[in-house]
């Protein structure tokens, strides 16, 4: 998988200076001065295309009399590559970054991603640049937003070499470390004048295409005819940039789209868990994070990545990325590069010689084969030497010898002799030619899907792995511009979910149903009340990365066959368990169909409906524990509440108890206790309550009949106010209030 931050850069933040013109020229001198390679790339993607004969070598041919041979091996054999890119193909999948809480999201864009891959054509574009990588060593892919506002809003194309001019120093693969890029592209007038309708009087008085490559002829190399043809007496001498230079009624203009970086000073914010983002001085969570020490500011040098349009010295746009992702938005693929210069190629540059000396050989050959040689003494013909010659390399020949010249000459002569023997070495040489193109290019029959050498399944099989093992280098260059590619559609499907809610209805297959996705879903946390944002896009995009998943039907295929090896040995419940997944790596037109029927027959379950009936049976057993607990928390309930009704009642039944006893022994506090009452806005209840008749001991008169307690008779109630008897004596000294007199309660007061 590969990372990459799309982290656009606040609002504030330095985004780089403009381009300038002096700028802009000593680009152009670059440009000039870079080593020279476009031409014999052109020459090399001639020969893939089956144009191998030079205009000089066909006169030449023509002048001697020998016809003009080809066999294209190159081309089948490129062919061959570009099968097998088309035959290994993958797709994208978004995983989460050791992440489980970002599964959905990862789920949700991985969707939006593959969706991007249809509709953008990026497999058409990346197959279309795969071609020229594996034949001259480079190929651009375009990956923009789409001009058309009714179609989708993103595009992949293939851009040809010869339109893009590059950073050449740069040492990394994507171009991460190009100081610029450059790409030209003739356009009509009213196409620029309606993209540019500041500039209209400029572009209507330029002067269609007045130089090589645009205003001043600065690209001196590339786009121009090579020369080579598929024939002889062909009209092929012109190129679409040789028509835009020399028609000017085709009323084109050059328009020129240079990306480039400028370096900025800029701080970051280092948090702790490892994430950095550049710091927002308006932003108050980055403020908090640096005055809690939760970040770290450290200043540091970024790229900023600017766009800028150029019509000859003028300027007409200039602008930052429009992109939120720190790249330009053409990606190169790789084949090779050399090693002191960096200038691509691929397999095509060894296979030109090989090719050349097939060509020549099966024309020498074929000529060999017809051409005769002939011993004549002068005059030994009756016609003209032409005459002979056109004559003599007939089938049909009638040549009239001149019998005064024998009868007259005893030592005339006429001789025709055929060399058989340089015929058998010009035949194996043709064939060394045509071994020859299978040794420097390793791409053996086998790949290409003819008979070879093999003599069994076997050998075959390695001679097709041993093709596989010499480009792999040059499918891992593919795998990782392709990854790039997804890695900037993915940027762009994650800048247009931003913050907004937004729904994802992933498709379901043959074993997994539909399901939605919620992105971006405002909630509250119910602990601190604070709002956020579950399966947040622009947090979570942090920890995603790109992986390809292989989705061609060769792939396939070779699953199911190692899938049904592997049921063949497991036991038969096993077997229908796992059927279904064979089932899913066949073509079938209605798999899902064919799923269910398989499980309705095996009485299986289908997974999601499993799943679906063990939830519910959770459920049902949740709910009925709930219900238990419930009727559990009444019963104790419905008991508290009758002991407190119990306590309340004997607690009544106490203070009005106590109440009349206090009324009893002070019957005078009684007028004053309805007053109290009567101030706090007492009321008689009506009606009235009920006589709660409590238990009266035996012997006791009732309380409406006497006042005070009466004693049994023969007892004399004793009145004296001197009862009970106070001691008179003390059986220890005593102080203070313990004396008989109330003289010592005070100290210091004499007895």
């Amino acid at each position: 998988g590969n990372d990459m931050n799309y982290t656009k850069p606040p609002k504030s933040a330095d985004l780089g200076d403009s381009m300038t013109t002096e700028e802009f020229a000593a680009i152009i001198d670059e440009i000039i001065d870079q080593p020279p390679w476009r031409l014999q790339a052109d020459t090399e993607a001639d020969y893939v295309d089956g144009n191998q004969l030079d205009s000089s070598l066909l006169q030449k041919l023509k002048d001697l009399g020998i016809p003009p041979a080809k066999e294209n091996v190159i081309g089948p054999a490129i062919a061959a590559v570009c099968g097998y890119e088309a035959k290994t193909r993958t797709d994208w999948r978004v995983t989460p970054d050791g992440d489980p809480q970002g599964q959905d999201v990862a789920d949700a864009l991985n969707y939006r991603l593959n969706q991007a891959e249809r509709h953008s054509k990026a497999d058409e574009a990346m197959s279309a640049a795969f071609r020229p990588q594996c034949s001259i060593g480079l190929g651009w892919v375009e990956v923009a937003r789409s001009n058309d506002p009714f179609g989708y809003n993103k595009r992949c194309r293939y851009v040809h070499r010869n339109e893009i001019y590059w950073d050449m120093r740069a040492k990394e693969a994507n171009l991460s470390d190009a100081g610029w890029l450059l790409r030209e592209k003739f356009v009509k007038k009213s196409r620029a004048k309606a993209a540019f309708p500041k500039f209209k009087e400029l572009i209507d008085g330029a002067d269609a295409a007045s130089g090589m490559g645009g205003y001043g002829g600065y690209v001196v190399e590339g786009g121009l005819s090579t020369g080579f043809q598929p024939g002889a007496n062909i009209n092929r001498a012109w190129t679409t940039k040789e028509q835009a230079w020399y028609r000017r009624e085709t009323d084109e203009v050059c328009i020129v789209e240079l990306w480039y970086r400028r370096w900025v000073n800029i701080y970051v914010l280092k948090m702790r868990g490892g994430r950095v983002v550049e710091f927002d001085a308006e932003n108050a969570a980055h403020q908090a994070a640096v005055m809690s020490g939760q970040g770290v500011l450290e200043k540091t040098t970024a790229a900023r990545v600017r766009r800028s349009y150029w019509l000859g010295p003028h300027r007409l746009d200039d602008a930052p990325s429009p992109h939120p992702h720190p790249h330009f938005q053409y990606v190169p693929f790789w084949g090779y590069r050399e090693d002191m210069t960096g200038i691509p190629f691929a397999l095509v540059r060894d296979m030109v010689f090989p090719q050349d000396n097939l060509n020549s050989t099966i024309a020498k050959l074929r000529w060999g084969m017809a051409a005769t040689r002939t011993e004549r003494t002068k005059g030994a013909v009756a016609m003209s030497d032409d005459q002979f010659r056109r004559q003599v390399a007939r089938p049909d020949a009638d040549i009239v010898l001149d019998a005064e010249h024998f009868r007259s000459n005893p030592g005339a002569r006429f001789e025709v002799k055929r060399d058989f023997q340089l015929n058998a070495q010009q035949f194996q040489l043709m064939a060394d030619s045509r071994a020859s193109i299978e040794r420097v290019g390793s791409i053996t029959a086998a790949m290409q899907g003819k008979q070879g050498t093999a003599r069994s399944g076997l050998q075959e099989q390695t001679q097709l792995e041993q093709s596989q093992v010499s480009i792999a280098d040059l499918m891992d260059n593919f795998k990782s511009a392709r990854a790039m590619v997804g890695e900037m559609l993915l940027a762009m499907e994650i800048e247009d979910i931003g913050h907004e809610q937004e729904v994802v209805v992933i498709e379901g297959d043959v074993l997994n149903e539909a399901r939605e996705v919620i992105l971006n879903k405002p909630e509250q946390d119910p602990d601190t009340g604070l709002q956020y944002l579950s399966n947040d896009v622009l947090r979570t995009r942090m920890k995603v990365s790109l992986e390809d998943v292989p989705s061609s039907s060769s792939f396939r295929a070779q699953q199911l066959n190692s899938l049904s090896e592997s049921i063949k040995a497991m036991p038969q419940e096993m077997q229908s368990v796992v059927f279904p997944f064979m089932v899913d790596l066949m073509d079938l037109p209605r798999k899902k169909q064919v799923v269910e029927a398989i499980r309705n027959a095996s009485g299986q379950t289908d997974p999601n409906q499993m799943r679906e009936q063990i939830k519910q049976e959770l459920m049902h057993d949740l709910k009925e524990r709930e219900i238990a607990n419930k009727e559990r928390l009444t019963d104790a309930q419905i008991k508290n509440i009758v002991s407190q009704a119990v306590q309340t009642t004997v607690q009544s039944m106490f203070t009005a108890m106590q109440t009349g006893a206090q009324v009893v022994q002070m019957p005078l506090i009684t007028p004053i206790a309805d007053k109290v009452m009567q101030d706090s806005g007492f009321q008689l209840p009506s009606p009235a309550g009920d006589d709660p008749n409590f238990l009266v001991p035996d012997g006791l008169p009732p309380v409406g009949n006497a006042a005070r307690p009466e004693f049994p008779p023969g007892v004399q109630e004793n009145t004296s106010p001197a009862f009970p008897p106070v001691p008179q004596q003390a059986s220890s000294g005593m102080d203070g209030i313990e004396t008989a007199t109330t003289a010592d309660n005070v100290q210091g007061v004499s007895q």
